[in-house]
């Protein structure tokens, strides 16, 4: 459809001052060249309206390709409505045709003045052209005003010369139409869709490119150019393929533009635009960040000296050039045209320099790579319609043969193999592979699977195939697509393979069918998988280890399983291998078997053995576990870096989800609530998993929130799983726990009370008897104490002591101590509460929040005995270290409790700079001063670990977030009273 008329005043200045000399007897001609679809015809029919309206004969054609062969068939078309024209017949000879054709306009003319109008001139057959140009000499002695609309655009194969290129300057003036600019584009759809808003308009003018032609038949398609009633009040939804578009008019536009250009550009645009799938996706800006075109740098202007370009063009580039940030022709780049020329067979120079003069009108722009882009996915979709499909995937498959041998990144290259079928040569597979693993470093499994899955349709062997599906699984899996991972792996189950490789995709799919609660199946498949490795005794013990490691997701089997590796651990135990030993020491300890040093000590020597390197996650992950209960947490962290090194980045592996639960419980244990909270994520996340169950990094999260005061979102946490729906496991065991310590701080000892006796329940079905891992009759004695119950708390509490002496660490002892302590009472208590404080003061890792509890139960009975000097000794130091640690719900208690001693409130500032402690000052101004925690520690003769500390406590007074801040934080502090 047409249009109102935007940004041409100047072109209708240029015509309307050519009618006038016409009118006056003087001729002239005006040339109006454009790219396809920028408006030339819109323009000569205002002309042809203008002219008329001021007593001009108008005389009209529009050439057409169909005419190219037949000689004088345009200008026979202009002059047909002359009188005693059909008595006229051309001449066999041209130049007595073109003569006899001359003589009937110059007796025309003599009649009154006239408007010539020749639309699409560049279509015109060559005599006709011939015939123009010459008129052209003439007419300026005549009244006649010639106005030809010449298609003027850089296609691939050059086009012929232009009507006016043998011309004088002076007997033509040329104007050269510019695309619309995005003001002119905006009020056009604003016109269709008055309430559109800005992002929705913004995309529509790119969609439509500068080219009026283009943005009206996408109106069009909306349905915001009708007619037949007023425009919709608001826009629907623009689509992100033209087959969403009806009736069509986009694609038929952008059909009809290719059509006009040639098959040459025609292929190099549909090349382009399938390319352009392969790139990675832009991200979309923002409408206020949007460079948009000056109405006033792309306002037609007339043209006084008749040069071919005019100024509203030229300002119209250069202010296109300001948009996209820089010079149009730079982005294009010689490896983007020599690549675009591979793929469609061109000339790498031409397509060049299309590229740019496309990206100067408009219908491509650079993006941030520097890459040319069609300036919509509306306009590069309309593009493709119609290319065959196998069209498009050789040209994905040349662009990539032309990017490896360039050097590109791997991934580049395996986007377009992605998009074409099998190559069937050896550098694809390779290709395919490297970007896999680039993808899995960079933690995209969903973009590694994408690979590996193209990969498969390269010829592979069976033990090939059977590699890339073990992988492709397990990287399935990653990506939360657990059905069709389980099936990859079953399918590579099947497939001839090494032992070792057998192996691997057994652990890989036994992994995944008990992440999905099939722990019967999961063994099944081991079993079998153990069955079948004859002659192989070590890969054996690496299959039994997984399958006592997996057997922890079933109570029943679980039982079962370590009643069988015990008794083999005794009567065979070289037919045991090192991490089989090692779960076993870590079943005795969490059973209450055995202490602390008699589990390391066993577990080094453990360690010291050679080890499979099948086995060795195994090992590494167990030996992590029970270090970190053994409170050896640097040790146990070293141990966790060397298994998740060892871990392959494209396996399934059970110890993976280990090691980094293990991870979390070291940083618990040294009291660095930060870290865990970091990594909670949010909330769409947790929602995503609830119907799984929750995690033992939840449960760390969830009480991270509770000492730290954050109890609206601690409280939001423990109701974001139905714990009656979760599988068993004991993750659900440790969220029990974590959810009634929040319940106990939110002031609900019952409903506490039943967490961690449930809690209690489970973990004693286990044969987890231990308080290693969840100290559940502490907190159970705890509530009683709340409720009134102090006999049961009392056996609890001794029962739990008795526990924790047999694996005798002092965080385990101290926290049993300061329960029970408080569950005797009296002198008695009192003694037992103070070797709670003296047993985790010399605890050697950071006992952190225990020691902040212990402090306080020893505070509060020192008061109940009246003893409120001592008292407030101890509130005091409890109220500095959980200040120090982050844990804001003890410090309140604290604080709380020195003030029913009868102590003031406390006056330190408790954020700002003020607030830091002599030592938080001098480290943090040395941290300021570019020292590293290494140097730091060196020169203040402190631990490492306190000099992290220090910091931590530091920061979060001062309401930074890392080192970066502190020098502006030290230089301007603030006040109490803005924090």
């Amino acid at each position: 459809m047409s249009g109102p008329l935007r940004e041409r005043d100047g072109v209708r200045e240029l015509l309307a001052a050519g009618t006038e000399r016409a009118r006056a007897g003087s001729g002239g001609a005006v040339l109006l060249q454009g790219a396809t679809g920028t408006g030339r015809t819109s323009v000569l029919e205002d002309a042809v309206r203008d002219a008329a309206g001021r007593g001009l004969r108008v005389l009209r054609v529009r050439c057409s390709p169909e005419d190219t062969g037949v000689p004088f068939a345009a200008v026979l078309q202009l002059l047909g409505p002359v009188p005693d024209f059909t008595d006229l017949a051309p001449d066999p000879d041209d130049r007595g045709s073109a003569a006899r054709l001359w003589r009937l306009l110059y007796a025309y003319a003599a009649q009154g003045p006239l408007l010539l109008a020749v639309d699409d001139v560049h279509l015109a057959d060559a005599p006709s052209r011939r015939w123009l140009r010459e008129a052209v000499r003439r007419i300026d002695r005549l009244p006649v005003l010639l106005v030809a609309g010449e298609r003027n655009q850089y296609d691939i194969d050059p086009g012929r010369a232009g009507l006016a290129q043998s011309l004088p300057p002076s007997l033509v003036r040329t104007h050269t139409i510019a695309p619309l600019g995005d003001t002119a584009a905006a009020e056009l759809v604003r016109a269709a869709y008055p309430a559109a808003g800005p992002d929705w308009t913004a995309e529509c003018v790119r969609a439509g490119a500068g080219s009026p032609l283009l943005l009206h038949a996408l109106l069009d398609d909306l349905g915001g150019t009708r007619t037949d009633g007023p425009a919709p009040d608001g826009p629907p939804p623009l689509p992100d393929t033209c087959a969403a578009l009806y009736p069509g008019s986009y694609p038929a536009a952008v059909a009809w533009w290719l059509d006009c250009a040639g098959g040459a550009t025609a292929e190099v645009a549909r090349c382009l635009a399938a390319l352009e799938e392969a790139w990675p996706q832009e991200t979309p800006v923002p409408t206020q960040a949007r460079g948009t075109r000056d109405t006033r740098d792309t306002r037609d202007t007339r043209d006084t000296r008749g040069t071919r370009g005019t100024r509203d063009a030229r300002d119209t580039r250069e202010t296109r050039h300001r948009r996209t940030g820089g010079d149009a022709a730079d982005p294009v780049g010689p490896d983007v045209a020599r690549a675009l020329a591979e793929a469609a067979g061109a000339d790498p120079a031409r397509v060049a320099g299309w590229l740019t003069a496309m990206t100067r009108i408009g219908i491509l722009r650079p993006d941030p790579a520097g890459r040319p882009r069609f300036a919509h996915r509306l306009l590069r979709d309309a593009v493709l319609s119609g290319w065959p499909t196998a069209r498009r995937e050789a040209a994905h498959r040349v662009a990539a043969e032309a990017l490896l041998r360039r050097g590109e990144r791997v991934e580049a290259v395996a986007a377009h193999l992605l998009r074409a079928p099998g190559v069937g040569l050896p550098w694809a597979l390779r290709v395919l592979r490297d970007a896999a693993t680039v993808a899995v470093h960079d933690a995209r499994p969903g973009d590694a699977a994408r690979y590996l899955r193209r990969a498969l349709d390269e010829p592979l062997s069976d033990d090939r195939r059977q590699q890339l599906l073990t992988e492709l699984g397990s990287l399935e899996y990653a990506s939360a697509d657990g059905a069709v991972a389980i099936a990859r792996l079953a399918e590579a189950q099947h497939l001839r393979a090494t032992p070792r490789d057998r192996v691997r995709a057994a652990v890989a799919l036994g992994t995944a069918l008990v992440g999905r609660g099939e722990v019967t199946t999961a063994l099944e498949v081991l079993r079998r998988t153990e069955g079948s490795l004859d002659g192989h005794p070590g890969l054996t013990r690496t299959v039994q280890t997984a399958t006592v490691l997996l057997s922890d997701a079933d109570l029943a089997t679980r039982q079962e399983t370590y009643r069988r590796l015990s008794e083999s651990g005794r009567h065979a135990p070289e037919l045991v291998g090192t991490a089989s030993r090692a779960l076993l020491v870590r079943y005795e300890a969490t059973a209450g078997l055995l202490s602390a040093g008699e589990a390391m000590t066993r577990v080094r020597a453990l360690l010291a053995e050679p080890s499979d390197p099948l086995a060795e996650p195994f090992l590494l992950g167990t030996a992590a576990a029970v270090a970190e209960w053994a409170d050896e947490l640097d040790e146990a962290e070293r141990l966790v870096d060397r298994g998740l090194a060892g871990q392959h980045p494209a396996l399934l592996h059970p110890m993976e989800h280990a090691l980094l639960n293990t991870r979390a419980d070291i940083a618990a244990a040294r009291g660095d609530v930060a870290r865990l909270i970091a990594v909670r994520g949010d909330g769409a996340a947790i929602a995503a998993r609830a119907h799984s169950g929750p995690s033992n990094r939840d449960a760390h999260v969830l009480m991270a929130l509770v000492h730290t005061g954050r109890s609206e979102e601690a409280g939001r946490l423990a109701e974001a799983f139905d714990l009656s729906r979760a599988p068993e496991s004991w993750e659900l065991n440790r969220f029990l726990y974590a959810r009634g310590v929040q319940r106990l701080a939110a002031g609900d000892p019952a409903g506490a009370l039943h967490d961690f006796l449930e809690c209690g329940r489970r973990q004693t079905a286990r044969e987890v008897l231990s308080p290693v891992v969840t100290p559940w009759r502490s907190a159970v004695a705890q509530c009683r104490l709340a409720l009134g119950g102090g006999q049961e708390a009392l056996a609890l509490a001794t029962e739990e002591l008795r526990l924790a002496r047999v694996w005798n660490t002092p965080r385990t002892v101290g926290r049993a101590l300061r329960v029970l302590g408080t569950a005797t009472g009296g002198r008695r208590g009192l003694h037992l509460a103070e070797e709670a404080v003296d047993t985790l003061r010399d605890a050697p890792a950071d006992a952190g929040m225990e020691l902040v509890e212990a402090l306080l139960a020893h505070g509060r009975q020192l008061l109940a005995a009246g003893e409120r000097g001592r008292a407030r000794e101890r509130l005091r130091e409890a109220a500095d270290l959980a200040e120090r640690k982050g844990g804001l719900r003890l410090l309140a208690l604290a604080e709380k409790a020195l003030r029913e001693g009868g102590s003031r409130a406390p006056t330190t500032v408790r954020t700002g700079s003020g607030a830091l402690t002599a030592s938080e000052r001098r480290i943090v101004e040395l941290a300021a001063a570019g020292r590293t925690n290494t140097e730091i520690a060196g020169l203040l003769h402190l631990a490492r670990r306190t000099v992290e500390t220090h910091l931590t406590s530091a920061y979060r007074k001062l309401g930074i977030r890392g080192r970066a801040e502190l020098p502006a934080a030290l230089e301007h502090p603030r006040s109490p009273a803005s924090t």
